[in-house]
């Protein structure tokens, strides 16, 4: 009589664990909000707003891959070798640079590994501005995350502007699966 009532538990409890690991991959990259700490105050307000600087100076990347990347440490120097040089900030660069190791930022973006997305379709041949995805990065003193980087949120970004596959977007399931998940 325990042993198909411990089975039933056993199931039961395995079910539970299931569903929440289904319920928990669902939700990746719905991060909507996430503004980490970083290791140093940077500001695209002040960078990307104020001093106009354009986000592929930094983010070199962006149209020549996959990744937009992270800026390497050096790269701050370029300007602050001139500007604000003395600031304790700036000195902690100064460091990092000396050390040869880079600034470790907090990603703030997190796209799902199942998925695949090239910013350099985006940026170069889509010609989708970063803001499109990022928000008004020139208006953050702290980078955030704006969108729930769901495939809703990417399809329907694709079916709002007629994006390839052809005629495809205007199908229920929008597109290709291969073309996104492998």
């Amino acid at each position: 009589m325990k042993r198909p009532f411990t089975l039933l538990i056993v199931i039961i409890a395995f079910g539970f664990i299931v569903a929440e690991v289904v319920k928990s991959a669902r939700t990746i990259g719905f991060n909507e909000g996430y503004e980490p700490d970083q290791p140093l105050p940077f500001s695209h307000k002040i960078h990307a707003g104020e001093n106009k600087i354009n986000c592929q100076y930094c983010h070199f990347g962006a149209d020549k891959g996959r990744h937009a990347g992270i800026p390497p440490t050096q790269l701050c120097l370029n300007c602050h070798n001139q500007i604000r040089k003395d600031s304790d900030e700036i000195q902690k660069i100064h460091t990092a640079v000396k050390s040869g190791k880079d600034i470790e930022w907090v990603k703030v973006l997190h796209f799902p590994d199942f998925a695949y997305f090239n910013h350099s379709q985006h940026v170069r041949l889509g010609k989708i501005e970063c803001q499109t995805c990022h928000g008004v990065v020139e208006g953050m003193t702290r980078m955030r995350q704006v969108g729930k980087l769901s495939m809703g949120w990417c399809v329907g970004c694709h079916r709002e502007n007629e994006i390839a596959p052809p005629n495809d977007h205007k199908r229920k399931t929008g597109g290709d699966c291969a073309k996104c998940h492998y």
